[in-house]
């Protein structure tokens, strides 16, 4: 079986944490043959989609002492590229492009719309990655998340800061934790809502800030609605942002109540695998452009995400039917 990584230039990818070098490693430990293109890499001729592909066979890994994988250097070999037909060549396609959403991710979509409406199972399905915007469609959904506005105004995210005391301000189409600022009421709010709705002209999200953060956030990992397993990522000392993953997640009542109400959601827009960030019970974002985690979590606590959601996804028939695949 074939499978397409449309990615991100292999040489830019951190190797040793990568979640879509976790899921390549995967797929060829479970048999697949794997290939890789970028987005500039696709093109229409007659209606049909093609790829100017490379195959691609990763180099022996092995497990380090924290979140990061020993690898070879370098870490994969790729053979010389050629030009086929995505929708006769691939029988799954993963779209692994790192945020922002931007033009060139966008364009990747509707081109990958044309292998989708050929057979071809995108993972996740590119209209559907259009559909539900990661960081807003958790607050479709008030009674799970925190107290938030989204708002671009800047005399309504300063009147909200008033309100909650201590409050997280983030870009709409922000992502990795860039322009995440913590913010509180006094003399500097004015000037950094100000700066950051580029005095009125961008939209941001100002959310309450949770205290129980300091306890760690989930992410929890989500195959077809499922929750198949979860780790817990702490801030730094010197950072309220969140770091590396620390340690395994107990999923609890909460975690299982936010993923079986996204369930119908993501399963209508055709997104099956999904990192849903989590704190204190509490829905703060709905990874789907190209979650991650798994790899670190793997390097980590010595599971095996990656394979579990190569084999959900890619090659069920491998799985038994009278058997959940979750963490081990």
């Amino acid at each position: 079986m074939n499978v397409l990584f449309v990615t991100d230039p292999l040489d830019t990818l951190q190797a040793d944490i990568d979640a879509t070098v976790g899921l390549m490693a995967a797929a060829q430990a479970e048999g697949l043959d794997v290939w890789a293109c970028g987005p500039e890499e696709l093109a229409v001729s007659g209606g049909r989609l093609q790829a100017r592909v490379r195959p691609v066979v990763l180099h022996a890994r092995s497990r380090g002492a924290d979140h990061r994988w020993r690898i070879a250097a370098p870490w994969y070999d790729a053979g010389p590229a050629e030009v086929v037909d995505a929708a006769t060549t691939f029988e799954a396609a993963m779209l692994r492009i790192d945020p922002p959403v931007d033009a060139r991710y966008l364009h990747t979509t509707y081109l990958l719309d044309l292998a989708a409406a050929a057979g071809v199972r995108v993972v996740n399905n590119p209209a559907g990655v259009r559909a539900l915007h990661e960081k807003l469609v958790a607050f479709a959904l008030p009674d799970l998340s925190p107290t938030t506005v989204v708002a671009a105004c800047p005399v309504l995210i300063e009147d909200f800061v008033r309100r909650h005391g201590t409050v997280v301000l983030k870009p709409v189409d922000g992502f990795a934790g860039t322009d995440v600022w913590l913010v509180e009421p006094g003399p500097g709010c004015r000037a950094l809502v100000e700066s950051a709705t580029a005095a009125g002209r961008r939209h941001v999200i100002a959310q309450e800030y949770l205290p129980a953060v300091a306890a760690g956030n989930k992410r929890l990992f989500v195959v077809d609605g499922e929750v198949v397993g979860a780790v817990l990522r702490r801030p730094s000392r010197d950072d309220f942002r969140i770091g590396a993953p620390v340690a395994e997640a107990a999923v609890d009542d909460a975690d299982l109540r936010i993923a079986s109400t996204l369930a119908p959601l993501l399963s209508a827009h055709g997104i099956a695998l999904a990192g849903l960030d989590v704190i204190d019970g509490r829905l703060i974002e709905v990874n789907v452009t190209c979650p991650g985690g798994m790899h670190k979590t793997d390097a980590l606590l010595g599971t095996d995400l990656s394979g579990a959601i190569v084999r959900r996804l890619l090659v069920p028939s491998k799985l038994d039917p009278t058997k959940k695949e979750l963490l081990p």
